[in-house]
């Protein structure tokens, strides 16, 4: 049972069914998976490796399905790894700072909407790295560590319609920005960073029931909601 502690793994066995459902809870990361899926290219060669690390219930698979990757997926929730074995990707579970996986291994290493909610930062990030082959790409979204994001994305956003599930979130664990990029250059990786945000339009058709789902656009800031990607320099 939940412990009532925030990032708690254990409420996204409660949430088992909100996978699934584009209108539920998990509305946003539909959302953010589209998003996040633009930014993998077409498979470099065959038999290319995509890693998906925190897949959750398997929502980036229908958006990357036909570009070419052997698909694995990676959750520490026993649930999620469920609902995303339904989907059409191979599914490990395994903790994101231990990934059971040869150094250099995967073509493509995404992580969406994970590192908030991770407690060793420099660790987990280094295990992103090291499985990824040189001259591969990194993807990941997540919330930055500042004010605003604390705000929006726990003080509003746990209250209004569409908005992340109560207590979902630990605002101690959202993401330095120059940590991520200053790590990340440690292993090779150099990052860009872009800011996102749900478009406004698309939310308020959305959270009125109208036809349509909401949709992520890329903005400047990069103070809440982002994505920083980058490529291992080649050995």
């Amino acid at each position: 049972m939940p412990t009532g502690l925030r990032n708690d793994i254990t409420q996204y066995d409660d949430l088992v069914d909100a996978w699934d459902d584009p209108r539920g809870v998990f509305a946003m990361l539909h959302w953010l998976a589209a998003t996040r899926a633009s930014y993998v290219p077409v498979a470099p060669r065959r038999g290319a490796v995509l890693l998906d690390v925190a897949c959750g219930g398997g929502l980036l698979a229908p958006h990357v399905d036909g570009k070419g990757y052997r698909h694995i997926g990676v959750d520490l929730s026993a649930s999620a790894v469920r609902v995303a074995a339904r989907k059409r990707i191979s599914v490990v579970r395994a903790d994101a700072g231990h990934l059971p996986f040869a150094d250099a291994s995967a073509d493509v290493v995404v992580a969406g909407e994970a590192l908030e909610h991770v407690t060793d930062l420099p660790l987990v990030l280094g295990e992103l790295c090291r499985v990824l082959r040189p001259g591969g790409l990194l993807v990941a979204d997540t919330i930055a560590n500042t004010a605003l994001a604390r705000l929006i994305v726990v003080t509003l956003a746990e209250r209004i319609p569409g908005g992340a599930p109560k207590g979902i979130h630990d605002p101690a664990l959202f993401v330095d920005r120059k940590q991520l990029v200053a790590t990340a250059a440690d292993h090779g990786v150099a990052l860009q960073l872009h800011g996102l945000r749900p478009s406004l339009t698309g939310w308020l058709r959305w959270s009125m029931g109208t036809l349509g789902a909401g949709r992520i656009v890329r903005t400047r800031p990069t103070s809440v909601l982002f994505v920083a990607h980058g490529r291992k320099a080649a050995a």
